[in-house]
């Protein structure tokens, strides 16, 4: 039964981290992109150490680890990316946003 919970997680973080990869395609400009794949990658791998957790519990404490550095290190870098983004002047794609934000 562990081992269907685990892998039906893996699945599942798998499911999340193919839909930011089509998030990352499908999006318009560069901020919805970092948006899409942030998100999605960040819950994706963090069920995915679940599922691995499950199977190797054994591994645990190491998986914590990881999923914390995730936590820390997926939003820091996805700021830092729209940050310096909105610096250099990347234009946004004109469908988004209030009109007075609008170029």
């Amino acid at each position: 039964m562990t081992e269907l919970a685990g892998s039906l997680f893996i699945l599942l973080g798998s499911v999340f981290l193919f839909s930011a990869g089509l998030g990352l395609l499908r999006m318009p400009d560069a901020f919805t992109r970092i948006q899409a794949g942030t998100k999605a990658t960040t819950l994706g791998a963090t069920l995915i150490m679940v599922g691995l957790a499950i199977h190797h519990p054994g591994w645990t404490f190491k998986l914590l680890l990881i999923v914390y550095f995730v936590f820390v290190g997926n939003p820091v870098s996805s700021h830092a990316l729209a940050r310096s983004g909105h610096k250099t002047g990347t234009p946004m794609w004109r469908g988004r946003g209030r009109p007075e934000t609008r170029d």
